[in-house]
């Protein structure tokens, strides 16, 4: 991985479920990942609970040191 780790885990889904989070990612052209972790962050929000997204890797060539 890059810059920032994310959290692995195992998650056990009803297939069901797990379809419609696809038909749902694909519409909207993101991984099954992606929207699991936006509906996540969405159902905290409405939990009063907001969280802070991680901060983004730097991408390209370090800056030079002289």
């Amino acid at each position: 991985m890059s810059g920032a780790s994310k959290k692995a885990f195992a998650l056990r889904l009803d297939p069901a479920v797990h379809a419609a989070v696809e038909r749902l990612a694909a519409a909207e052209l993101r991984s099954a990942n992606a929207e699991i972790e936006i509906l996540l962050r969405e159902a905290l929000a409405r939990r009063g609970i907001n969280v802070t997204p991680s901060d983004k890797p730097r991408r390209g060539r370090p800056p030079s040191k002289s």
